[in-house]
């Protein structure tokens, strides 16, 4: 048996719980890990919110927080290949089985091994905040010099994009709140604080004849303010808002695959890419962890430490 926080139903913060659920065994394409860290994202709230049915609408209660681990593997399913018990690997959890738990399952295919020099903090923000910005600049394929507006840059996406997008010569221009200045400063970007006036005029300001190309993390009505900034409408990427389409742009094409995990890693290892890991948690306060990401005030990125646990 594991400790878990998960919900019974779907709703707000006060549908979370703690509780204790049999260690799960893997299926053909599955791979059990025992869980040294998982992040922390806004897709873990808007599951247990019940926003996103089409993933976890039709899985049973209860279901577990978490999308994204590093680990060991304790098994692996008949049907997985390139992987052996006692791998370090980060991956994508099944929806439902969640990462805050001291063991769960992974997808075989979307599961790596990661290097030896990588701590397990570090490679639990691979599968989602690392992988997504990877995808987002590889969909745009923009050439060297090119501009880049990052709409909400102070978040684990945006921060990681930043980075990503400079080491490829991009010239990269965030908004966030006054708190993630310093933060965004490492990056090389340039910083716009959107609690300071007329954003989209001061955007203008810095390039007059707007962006090649402008991605939002925030969605609603930000992401409609800065739309208009793009220089092409398809070049507008929303990270998770999908009336993306309906302002002429896309979402983002996501892979989930082995090949971009490893590829991830090996920029962190390289030193292109710090996944800025503002604060890390026991299990036992992973609630604390989540309703600070919820209330969208959350620096850089939050991991639930496992190792640091009592439970």
């Amino acid at each position: 048996m594991s400790t878990a926080l998960g919900y019974r139903a779907f709703g707000g913060a006060d549908v979370q719980e703690f509780f204790e659920r049999p260690d799960p065994l893997p299926g053909p394409h599955e791979v059990l890990i025992r869980v040294a860290a998982a992040g922390v994202n806004p897709l873990d709230h808007h599951l247990r919110s019940g926003h996103a049915p089409g993933l976890n609408g039709a899985l049973p209660f209860p279901q577990v927080l978490g999308m994204e681990a590093a680990g060991t593997v304790l098994a692996l399913g008949s049907d997985v290949s390139g992987l052996a018990v006692g791998d370090r690997v980060t991956g994508f959890a099944l929806t439902g089985a969640g990462t805050y738990v001291a063991t769960t399952l992974l997808l075989g295919t979307s599961t790596a091994r990661i290097p030896d020099a990588l701590p397990e903090t570090w490679a639990a923000t691979i599968p989602v905040a690392g992988t997504t910005a990877l995808d987002i600049l590889d969909q745009l394929d923009l050439p060297t010099g090119a501009s880049l507006l990052v709409n909400g840059i102070g978040g684990g996406v945006g921060l990681a994009l930043a980075q990503l997008a400079r080491h490829r010569g991009l010239m990269v221009t965030g908004t966030a709140s006054a708190a993630k200045r310093d933060l965004v400063a490492t990056t090389g970007a340039k910083f716009v604080d959107y609690g300071s006036g007329d954003v989209i005029a001061q955007l203008r300001t810095l390039v007059p004849d707007g962006f090649d190309a402008v991605v939002d993390a925030v969605g609603g009505d930000s992401l409609r303010s800065v739309a208009e900034l793009a220089k092409k409408p398809e070049l507008l990427v929303s990270v998770g808002d999908p009336t993306v389409v309906e302002l002429g742009g896309v979402t983002v094409r996501r892979r989930l695959d082995r090949d971009s995990l490893e590829r991830v890693a090996e920029l962190m290892v390289s030193g292109q890419l710090d996944p800025n890991i503002t604060a890390t948690y026991p299990l036992e306060r992973a609630d604390e962890a989540l309703a600070l990401v919820e209330s969208r005030h959350a620096a850089g990125k939050l991991v639930i430490d496992l190792q640091l646990s009592t439970r």
